[in-house]
């Protein structure tokens, strides 16, 4: 299970039940004041409160645009990692995905490498002998295939995690 830390801040903020519940609604959302208010029931006043102590602890982002009257308000990291632990690993899954799948295109232009022809200065051979196939091309094969595996059971898992549960 991925660890979250928490300070004294954080603890205070998710003190409150009603904190809780605001974090959950705006799990997966951006919602404007207005919107909070008639998700939890409560007045804007005392929501206005409720979600300046969650943004001093870092748990929601307010998002002001220049020129627009209406503030938006939707999870930070912080937020998204308190709610969604499992994220993190999906995250680790896929950077392993790409670690691999840029290794598998650097084998792939060695084994290309490898079998150019080579200019020759002598006299032309009638054939050359056969050989073994290439470390580069089991490389190769090796990398594309981990990193199609990971990469299907990464949006896999990562499509599971963004269905809702009931």
């Amino acid at each position: 299970m991925t660890k979250v830390s928490l300070d004294i801040q954080s603890f205070k903020a998710l003190a409150s039940e009603t904190r809780l519940d605001i974090l959950r609604t705006l799990d997966g959302k951006k919602m404007s004041l207005t919107d909070i208010c008639q998700s939890t029931n409560l007045h804007k006043v005392t929501l206005h409160e409720h979600l300046n102590k969650l943004t001093e602890a870092g748990f929601i982002k307010r998002i002001e645009r220049e020129g627009h009257k209406w503030v938006y308000y939707k999870l930070s990291w912080k937020g998204e990692s308190l709610l969604h632990p499992e994220n993190t690993h999906i995250v680790v899954m896929f950077s392993s995905t790409l670690f691999l799948l840029f290794f598998g295109i650097v084998a792939l232009f060695n084994f290309i490498k490898q079998q150019m022809p080579e200019p020759e200065t002598g006299p032309l051979l009638s054939s050359p002998p056969p050989s073994a196939p290439s470390p580069f091309l089991y490389l190769t094969v090796g990398f594309f295939v981990a990193g199609s595996i990971l990469s299907c059971v990464s949006l896999w898992w990562y499509s599971k995690n963004r269905t809702p549960r009931l």
